[in-house]
């Protein structure tokens, strides 16, 4: 589950915030099955899409996190979760993406696609009202 700003997000969902206001990031990680997982890492990665194929990843003057944008996870045991909190905060105006990868700590091997990423979050980031 991905909250943004305490809305629940998915793919068809364009969140909105202001500029100059952090806005609040959770992740939530469950793990439905038998076994224990990880440990792995939980990265966020800011973009934006050019809708022609080119994506910039290139955003530290526009955008900044509060905390990390990488989390470390030991273990999830089976029905368990983990909840991972941060924040954003916007820069300047536009339209931003949130990629979150999972990937295995401490190995160059990534996880099977299945594992990989979670959709992209959409955020627009807007003047703030005077």
């Amino acid at each position: 589950d991905i909250l943004v700003d305490g809305k629940v997000c998915d793919c068809d969902i364009v969140v909105t915030c202001q500029v100059g206001d952090p806005v609040p990031l959770q992740v939530k990680l469950t793990n439905w099955s038998k076994h224990s997982v990880g440990p792995f890492a939980l990265t966020m990665m800011p973009y934006q899409d050019y809708q022609n194929g080119v994506h910039n990843y290139d955003l530290q003057d526009a955008i900044t996190f509060v905390g990390s944008n990488t989390f470390y996870i030991d273990t999830v045991k089976p029905t368990k979760d983990s909840v991972y909190f941060g924040a954003l905060l916007f820069l300047y105006t536009g339209d931003f993406y949130l990629n979150i990868k999972f990937h295995e700590d401490n190995c160059s091997r990534e996880l099977p696609l299945s594992w990989l990423c979670l959709p992209s979050v959409h955020i627009r980031a807007t003047e703030p009202v005077a």
